[in-house]
């Protein structure tokens, strides 16, 4: 049952995205203002070249601490090595995934464009409708 859930139908569509050349304090206030764990970050074209995630703020914080480099912009403090997830996978691909790895959510792709992302959150309530 589990397989016949698609991620599209349970992804945050509506989602935050950043640019490389945001400040990371802008960022950092975003992802709080909007309870998230991270979010992706796109160029101008709109093509996926990292994410941001509350790991990477606090990379931020050590270095404004050590160095007192209080900022930069998020391309500097991004990940780059990236996994994703289809849109029309399964929710059992990304449960996997979320089993698997650290991540708290995944960006996730339609084409190879970005369409939203889906956390461990959305896994779960996907879970909770066919429980």
């Amino acid at each position: 049952m589990l397989k016949s859930l698609l991620i599209k139908d349970y992804m945050t569509a509506d989602h935050l995205a950043f640019n490389p050349e945001m400040d990371v304090l802008t960022a950092v206030h975003q992802l709080l203002e909007h309870h998230l764990t991270g979010a992706p970050v796109v160029d101008a074209a709109g093509h996926l070249v990292g994410f941001f995630s509350e790991k990477d703020g606090l990379r931020v914080a050590l270095n404004a601490s050590y160095y007192e480099q209080p900022g930069g912009p998020v391309g500097q403090y991004m990940t780059r090595e990236l996994k994703t997830l289809d849109a029309s996978s399964s929710m059992a691909d990304a449960i996997e995934l979320f089993v698997a790895n650290h991540f708290h959510c995944y960006p996730v792709l339609s084409e190879g464009r970005l369409v939203g992302q889906l956390s461990r959150r959305d896994a779960l309530k996907a879970l909770e409708k066919l429980w």
